[in-house]
């Protein structure tokens, strides 16, 4: 029987990283308003720290619980702590939400090495050693023969798909969350552990500086398309267990929309009609020109998936 109306998350164990403000603020708002006890990750910088303790403080005056636990998301022994602290605390661990992240924006002409780096460390990496860590600690208690109830959702972007022109960094990162994550999804299924993959369009403070702040910003009446509380109740319902079917997906989630991406899929091929032998160039340009015709547009229609 569903209890989707319920506290259908009541009792479970819920990290959400990045989760003092934006998207990691509503997703923890909205698991704790489904009865999951919340552990609130964030990076042990005074402002982040302020803002991880408000939410905290917010929830528990909901009648709801959660604790903050502080350190970088992407370093090993601090996510090590994490789930340390959060077994301690709570005695399990049900639901990992990667969400921490933030942008440093330049095109390749101009971006450093410590640009790149640090973007990929805190996105992808930070993904990777807290996935690592849920992952192994479901598995254990899987083969130990224990019931064993899981969800992994990882948070990207389009830009994984459409790249982005002054994010190299940022794109590059969010396409491996997208890799990892689906390889993860192969893995854990086998365990009853769905794992999938949000891309939201949200109002944070990576999307409300520079040049898309204008696009991000909040009309002055009606309804705000890009609240990042708008992305919070796609994450409940996938954490739940009516969505226990649902793995190695990707959505795309903003407004009152929530699209499912279709998996990427091949065009025709183009066999050389010469037989069984390599192709020759002029081969190749005769028998791809039927696809790059005059009425070809360089890089948009070089996309797998039409920009929205």
């Amino acid at each position: 029987m569903s209890n989707l109306d319920g506290k259908n998350l009541d009792g479970k164990v819920a990290v959400i990283t990045g989760a003092g403000r934006g998207l990691g603020r509503e997703e923890a708002i909205q698991l704790a308003s489904q009865g999951a006890r919340v552990v609130i990750n964030d990076i042990n910088l005074p402002d982040a720290e302020k803002a991880a303790n408000e939410t905290v403080e917010e929830i528990k005056a909901a009648g709801g619980e959660a604790i903050a636990v502080f350190g970088d998301c992407a370093n090993t022994a601090d996510a090590d702590n994490l789930m340390k602290v959060t077994l301690k605390t709570y005695g399990d661990l049900n639901i990992m939400i990667n969400n921490a992240g933030y942008c440093r924006d330049k095109t390749i002409f101009g971006m450093s090495d410590e640009e790149f780096d640090s973007v990929v460390q805190v996105h992808l990496r930070g993904h990777f050693v807290n996935m690592r860590n849920a992952a192994a600690y479901w598995r254990g208690k899987a083969k130990a023969g224990e019931q064993v109830y899981g969800r992994l959702i990882s948070t990207a972007s389009e830009a994984a798909i459409f790249g982005s022109a002054g994010q190299p960094n940022y794109a590059a990162a969010k396409a491996g969350i997208v890799a990892m994550t689906m390889g993860a999804a192969q893995l854990m299924i086998k365990y009853g552990i769905p794992c999938n993959v949000i891309m939201p369009r949200a109002a944070t403070d990576m999307t409300m500086q520079g040049p898309t702040a204008a696009m991000f910003a909040a009309p002055e009446e009606g309804f705000h398309a890009f609240d990042p509380a708008n992305v919070a109740p796609l994450v409940g319902y996938l954490s739940s267990p009516e969505a226990q079917n649902i793995a190695g997906e990707v959505f795309v989630v903003w407004g009152n929309q929530v699209t499912r991406m279709h998996p990427p899929t091949f065009g025709e091929a183009h066999v050389n009609p010469e037989g069984d032998k390599k192709w020759t160039l002029a081969g190749l340009h005769g028998s791809l020109a039927s696809e790059f015709s005059d009425g070809y547009t360089p890089v948009l229609d070089g996309y797998s998936v039409k920009p929205q």
